[in-house]
């Protein structure tokens, strides 16, 4: 579908070109290696046709209040692109307890601002160069683009013909160009074995600090593959920590060391588990095949955090395209131990933990997404906003201290190795198979 055929939403009482007898449409050719993957193309007029079903009065009419497939938010992040807060629940799709939702449903006729703006807004994201897309690679590809915002409004329960310019910017600027680099990185990813061979689904890993908006970015993404027909997988570094006797364990066995005494630095994760989960995540290729995926439970032990009950697991099953992999040390690489105690005398024991992470964790990734910070301590500006909205919705969340206390513990690890990640990459990555995305201190790419 073409830009001449989709401006006629702007323009309702043109004549359709393709009900005209000369309906040429604009064809252009590639002009980078990249390519926008159309197998899956998704018909726009299918989602546009049962939006105006629901309200004749609108030009395309209002977005429907109550979804059969609602959106539901990951927990624990404030997001200003967002807007009025609503009702929180789990998503069974993938076992993590998602909210809050966040609506803005206006109470008046929305206006259908021209295809052509949206061309150009998207033309000027700040990914559009380091992704190769051209305006003649959007123009071809336009109705996946307005698709894409209309299932992402769905899921975040926004009004698509509505959208504030922070919500057009997350979607359009964002997720919807990591989509689709995602799904280039899948057809290559496929495209290395023969007819007939069974492929192993690709794990694209997400590394990222605590409170950046990954969790977020992997849901809309997993949620985009769901869509559009594509079984995929989430996992994170957080559901292979030890077991709260396990910790109990580690923190008896590094007495004084605060990086090591609750969660979170090398060391406190169950890597034999990890090697485990991911090699049998990635024989998911045949129908039928199945696997529960592990959850950690931050809630229990008073916060220490312990396994999640096997029963509550999540079951994915086969045959899967890519796994979502993410957290917020994946790719970090062990530097000289006289350097990380220059930074932190206490991370050297977490340095030499850290050598037993590649083959646990970033062998299995073929594929990174880094999100990069100017300054790590942007981790305590977004987990105070993201306490500041629990206790705002009444919810128990941690003191300001305790947050301090909180991010203290990660610093260290940040202020070693991010400088690392950034200038060489993850640890035995394929510096082409890598896309790093700079965000600004509102989580927004620049």
């Amino acid at each position: 579908m073409r830009m001449e055929i989709l401006n006629i939403l702007s323009n309702p009482t043109k004549t359709p070109p393709w009900m005209t007898s000369s309906n040429s449409f604009f064809n252009s050719t590639t002009i980078c290696k990249y390519k926008f993957i159309s197998k899956y193309d998704v018909s726009v007029f299918s989602s546009l046709s049962s939006l105006s079903k629901s309200n004749p009065s609108s030009k395309l009419s209002h977005m429907p209040t109550n979804s059969s497939n609602p959106g539901i938010f990951p927990t624990g992040y404030g997001c200003s692109w967002m807007q009025e807060k609503s009702m929180y629940e789990t998503n069974a799709n993938n076992g993590r307890k998602q909210g809050p939702l966040y609506s803005v449903f206006p109470t008046t006729p929305a206006e259908v601002s021209s295809v052509q703006d949206l061309f150009d807004f998207i033309c000027a994201g700040p990914l559009m160069s380091k992704l190769c897309f051209t305006k003649e690679m959007v123009t071809e590809s336009i109705d996946e683009w307005i698709a894409y915002g209309s299932y992402l409004s769905r899921l975040f329960q926004l009004n698509e013909l509505r959208l504030t310019i922070p919500q057009k910017a997350r979607f359009y600027h964002y997720y919807i160009p990591v989509f689709f680099w995602c799904e280039d990185q899948i057809s290559q990813h496929r495209s290395m074995y023969k007819d007939g061979e069974e492929i192993p689904p690709l794990v694209i890993g997400f590394s990222a600090p605590q409170g950046c908006g990954k969790t977020t970015l992997v849901f809309a993404l997993n949620h985009l593959f769901n869509v559009t027909g594509r079984k995929t997988a989430t996992i994170s570094i957080d559901d292979f920590y030890l077991t709260a006797e396990g910790q109990a364990k580690l923190r008896e066995e590094n007495p004084g060391n605060a990086l090591l005494e609750l969660r979170g630095n090398a060391g406190s994760h169950d890597l034999s588990f990890s090697i485990e989960t991911l090699t049998a995540i990635t024989k998911l290729t045949k129908e039928g095949t199945k696997m529960k995926l592990p959850r950690y439970d931050k809630s229990a032990y008073k916060g220490k955090g312990d396994r999640a009950d096997p029963s509550t697991w999540p079951e994915v099953e086969g045959p899967l395209m890519a796994v979502l992999f993410e957290g917020w040390m994946l790719g970090f690489k062990p530097l000289p131990a006289e350097f990380v105690k220059r930074v932190d005398p206490q991370l050297e024991t977490v340095n030499k933990n850290l050598e037993a992470y590649y083959d646990a964790w970033d062998k299995y990734i073929e594929a990174w997404i880094v999100i990069k910070i100017k300054d790590p301590s942007c981790v305590y500006e977004w987990r105070l906003q993201a306490e500041l909205a629990m206790r705002a919705e009444g919810k128990p969340g941690m003191s300001d201290e305790e947050i301090k206390d909180f991010v203290s513990r990660y610093l260290p690890a940040y202020n070693a190795y991010l400088p690392t990640l950034y200038s060489e990459g993850p640890n035995g990555s394929d510096p082409n198979r890598v896309l790093v995305i700079e965000i600004d201190e509102e989580r927004n790419p620049f």
